[in-house]
């Protein structure tokens, strides 16, 4: 009888183990993660982002407070698997655990909403043949490219976990993503779509949507597809 109450107790003490080590992480896990870092090589997101997830324009660090969840998870996924090509984020995401970048997505995307601060530039942006505006709501489909807004939404306020908010984003971010897509750096677009169009863009091309769409208002959440 009594090997079986040891058994028995062992058996509880290694489940109560394993439900410790898959609990996922909680929302004070991720705020915590999110200004303090989390001990273990995850430096605080606050540092490049701004404590309201803001970001900062001139660094050209993205807004994160309430973007979807499912697309900044992926996000980091990425950064920590490599099919997102950035030696800061690579380490930051790896640092974390799975639950803590999961938590970590769900904690931003509750954040209120907000512009990136100068998300446009000091200096504005020379465009005099609208270009682009042209290519975010017409496109160029002698090219193949088709208009940013036609997955991004109207006026660049994101739809879904694929096809994140570009209105209000730093131009600097925006731009340079383009240019990590169709250098091949960064290579986690649904079926290669944002690599395929970015290699129909030139340098100009890409400064003018970038800055078109920093420029565009960023909705409440409530007000977005």
């Amino acid at each position: 009888m009594r090997r079986i109450d040891h058994w028995c107790g062992y058996a509880v003490a290694a489940v109560a183990l394993w439900l410790v080590a898959i609990s996922p992480a909680t929302a004070q896990d991720a705020a915590t993660i999110a200004t303090q870092g989390n001990g273990k090589g995850a430096a605080p997101c606050q540092t490049c982002h701004a404590p309201d997830g803001g970001g900062q324009a001139s660094g050209g660090f993205p807004r994160l407070a309430g973007e979807n969840a499912a697309y900044l998870q992926a996000q980091l996924e990425a950064f920590a698997s490599g099919t997102r090509d950035n030696p800061v984020m690579k380490l930051q995401a790896s640092a974390l655990t799975e639950a803590e970048r999961k938590a970590l997505a769900i904690y931003f995307s509750r954040m209120p909403a907000v512009a990136t601060p100068d998300a446009a530039g000091t200096t504005p942006f020379a465009d005099p043949q609208h270009l682009g505006e042209t290519l975010a709501t017409r496109g160029r489909w002698s090219k193949q490219v088709p208009a940013c807004v036609q997955c991004h939404g109207p006026g660049g306020v994101g739809v879904g976990a694929d096809f994140p908010p570009l209105a209000g984003q730093s131009a600097n971010y925006l731009a340079a993503q383009l240019k990590a897509f169709r250098s091949g750096s960064r290579h986690n677009d649904p079926m290669g779509l944002m690599r395929n169009i970015s290699h129909s863009l030139s340098d100009q091309d890409i400064d003018a949507v970038a800055h078109w769409f920093a420029a565009q208002p960023f909705p409440a959440k409530e007000s977005r597809p």
